[in-house]
């Protein structure tokens, strides 16, 4: 069976589904088996996609007018195609010609896994090399620490005269994990002194 799924980016009169309905059951697509959404493609909050992927069952085959109608982005479009794989659920575009029922438009959805590997590898390059040259220029990436200055030396002092971490989250007003992650980076307690 074929299902349709359909998507505009506001509710405004302006944007219909009517070109994609159309469309849709041009193909072959009853239009009880119709299944749309009014809202940008970045949102996750979308109904009638969760509606349509629950309803596809294995033998079924999910077509779209237009790849960008489905995914947010190449990885999210690659998660949905994959849960459909899993389910036993076809997939089909109609505009780019993909589907996964032929082998022609299996190797295309390998190759857009690919590329969207690529690219994650990519950015995870520059990631680093941000980092890396940022720290050179003396700068360190991350959150700035949340204890510092004297509230920082006086935390110590405490702790030093055998103050216990809870009672210095109480006195400081400062939650437990806050205060072990500032510990370790400025390397409390100090070699062979015991740690209250």
């Amino acid at each position: 069976m074929l299902i349709g799924y359909m998507r505009v980016s506001s509710d405004s009169d302006r944007q219909t589904t009517a070109l994609q309905r159309d469309a849709l059951i041009a193909v072959g697509v009853d239009p009880r088996h119709l299944f749309e959404d009014h809202a940008s493609g970045a949102k996750d909050d979308r109904p009638g996609l969760a509606e349509a992927l629950g309803y596809a069952c294995a033998g079924d085959v999910l077509v779209v007018w237009k790849l960008d109608r489905l995914g947010r982005s190449l990885s999210h479009l690659l998660s949905i195609v994959n849960a459909l794989k899993d389910k036993q659920v076809a997939f089909r575009s109609l505009t780019e010609g993909m589907d996964t029922t032929t082998p022609s438009g299996e190797l295309l959805f390998h190759f857009f896994g690919a590329l969207a590997q690529y690219e994650r590898a990519l950015i995870q390059e520059r990631v680093v090399a941000g980092l890396a040259a940022a720290k050179r220029r003396g700068r360190v990436g991350g959150r700035p620490p949340a204890i510092v200055g004297e509230k920082l030396d006086a935390i110590i002092d405490a702790l030093d005269d055998g103050m216990s971490k809870a009672a210095v989250c109480r006195s400081f007003g400062v939650k437990r994990t806050t205060l072990i992650d500032t510990l370790a980076r400025v390397g409390w307690p100090k070699p062979n002194q015991p740690e209250t």
